[in-house]
């Protein structure tokens, strides 16, 4: 009773990751990145598009980078990290439902509502993720990371597959659409596709708000009175004064800041990039959507994989495989390129950011689960800034992307080297040791 009690928890965390990743798939890398393109025009230049898009996704993150570490120490102060991941949810749901209004010459639009459904996807995550300590048993922690992930590419490939075949019913079945317009039925398509995301995303969270339960609320001494911002900022105060104490967890932070500055940029820049050097928008969707299914079995595969060589190595080569893809992007040329980097991408996306939340994971103190991935959180966000900023300022500066797309091998090397810096074992011992400290449960 007690395992199917376990398993229900464990589907339904992961289901949140099925119900977001319609977001990640539709919204950031495949139909609002093309729109946004053929909506600016004529106002602005393809080039110009690509810059303005790396830009939007640099201030939605930094946002999110200023807020999340005092959000996270207040969910954990007050005990509330689902009602935080639920606000954040229905911030994300209105920005991305009202996607459907966006018409032509609505660039500067596009990109206030992406920043503020990003902002909704990427808060809500900080919390999903200081879930993922608390429910899973400890052998069973990068299994369940990356079951996340291959829900994630399930849901959002199956939304994705739906979306693709309605924005493309002109091209394969111009009969259906009768006397309308093949360029106003696709705008019209592709208009419902975005906000399809949200009534998915809502859809599919109630499994996660029904069945996974607030975690038991842990203080410590001399909390219990105090107001939740100011023991926010304590907390945080308190953290940064013990920085030394969780020297291990900072360096792998600031790892996989590095390296995912590279992953987190290929994933927003690619179908923009592609679009920029004339493949079409049939390729440029349809490689994606392969990258999700692709995506599900090699998200597993990295879960067994990191129990045979461990988690650290398994990260390396993925990192490495990440390396070549950047080497590959230079010299794209054609649609056939860009589905055979796509297909290297399905092989080590789930697997490299699963396995980086659960390492991460392991040296977390679960009284400080969302504190703590919350700066997981800004890791990456800030990770985000750079990256498509540079691609941005590269694709200006240059009047192409090209060396845009190769500069992201400094990140994925500089990364792995500081990861080998990283003592797993020390950083789940002073984790343990803080928990030890947050005596009193309410």
């Amino acid at each position: 009773m007690e395992d199917k009690k376990y398993k229900k928890i464990i589907n339904s965390w992961a289901m949140y990751d099925w119900a977001n990743s319609a977001f990640a798939t539709t919204i950031m890398a495949a139909v609002l990145p093309i729109y946004y393109s053929a909506i600016a025009s004529p106002a602005i230049s393809k080039t110009q598009a690509t810059s303005y898009w790396g830009y939007t996704n640099s201030l939605a993150l930094l946002l999110i980078a200023l807020l999340s570490p005092i959000l996270g120490a207040m969910a954990d102060f007050r005990g509330h990290k689902k009602r935080f991941l639920t606000i954040f949810v229905l911030i994300g749901i209105t920005g991305t439902s009202l996607m459907f209004f966006l018409t032509t010459g609505d660039w500067l639009l596009a990109s206030v509502l992406f920043i503020i459904g990003n902002i909704g996807f990427a808060g809500a995550n900080i919390f999903y993720d200081s879930l993922l300590p608390h429910i899973a048993k400890k052998d069973d922690i990068d299994q369940i990371s990356t079951r996340g992930y291959a829900m994630g590419y399930l849901g959002g490939g199956i939304l994705l597959a739906i979306n693709l075949g309605m924005i493309m019913l002109p091209d394969f079945a111009p009969g259906l659409i009768g006397d309308m317009d093949p360029g106003e039925f696709t705008a019209l398509m592709t208009r419902i596709s975005l906000a399809s995301v949200a009534l998915w995303w809502l859809i599919f969270t109630i499994p996660l708000w029904r069945n996974v339960k607030e975690p038991p609320r842990k203080i410590f001494k001399g909390e219990i009175d105090k107001n939740p911002i100011r023991a926010g900022f304590t907390r945080l105060a308190e953290t940064f004064k013990e920085i030394r104490k969780y020297s291990e967890l900072f360096k792998f932070l600031l790892a996989f800041w590095l390296y995912n500055d590279g992953i987190g940029t290929i994933i927003k820049m690619a179908t923009i990039y592609g679009n920029e050097i004339g493949i079409g928008q049939t390729d440029l969707i349809g490689a994606l959507l392969m990258v999700q299914f692709v995506g599900i079995p090699f998200s597993f595969a990295f879960g067994w994989l990191a129990k045979k060589i461990g988690t650290k190595n398994s990260i390396y080569l993925s990192l490495g495989v990440y390396t070549l893809i950047s080497i590959g992007g230079y010299f794209m040329r054609s649609a056939l390129h860009f589905w055979l980097l796509g297909f290297s991408v399905a092989l080590v996306q789930g697997g490299s950011q699963a396995l980086s939340r659960s390492l991460y994971g392991r040296m977390v103190p679960k009284a400080q689960s969302a504190e703590f991935f919350s700066f997981f959180s800004v890791s990456g966000k800030f990770a985000g800034i750079f990256g498509p900023f540079l691609f941005g300022l590269v694709s200006q500066l240059f009047g192409n992307s090209r060396l845009g797309i190769v500069s992201l091998i400094i990140f994925f090397i500089s990364g792995s080297l500081l990861l080998t810096r990283v003592d797993e074992e020390k950083g789940i011992q002073v984790a343990k040791q803080a928990d030890a400290l947050a005596v009193q449960e309410i």
